[in-house]
Order: C-alpha cells, then structure tokens, then sequence
C-alpha cells in the first residue's frame, strides 16, 4: 500500500519529507517501475532519485539537493 499511517512517520527510517498526503514514496517507485513498467533499472533508479531528492529539497539540503536531481536527469539523456 501506498497509503501509511500518519503516526508511523517522523522517525528516522520514515521522515515525514517522503509520506506527503500519507503517500510513501518508496511503495510508489515499487508500483511504478517494476519489472513489467517498461523502464531500465537505470532508468528506474534515476527516476527514484529525481523524486527523492526533489520532494525533500525544501525539508533537507535545499539547492543541494535540486543540483543532485538534475545530475541525476541528466543520466537519462
């Protein structure tokens, strides 16, 4: 499931950065990219990457972080 408890968030594996909307992102990428999505693991792990690091930039690293998405946009090209 996609959907979590709100209580389960803020502790140090589920930081309330990654379950906006009690959407956690990890079950999200699971049933997006799996293995009949059509995407490379390459793929797949790059998008996971540009979703992280763009839902938690304002909550963590800031520019940082937008800067670690677009390396990580640009490995798709």
């Amino acid at each position: 499931k996609a959907v979590i408890e709100e209580a389960k968030i803020d502790n140090p594996t589920m930081p309330s950065y990654y379950h906006k909307g009690g959407i956690d992102v990890i079950e999200f990428l699971a049933s997006h990219f799996g293995e009949d999505s059509g995407y490379t693991v390459k793929e797949a792990f790059c998008i996971g990457n540009i979703i992280k690091y763009v839902t938690r930039y304002k909550q963590k690293n800031g520019l940082e972080d937008l800067q670690k998405a677009e390396y990580y946009l640009n490995q798709l090209k």
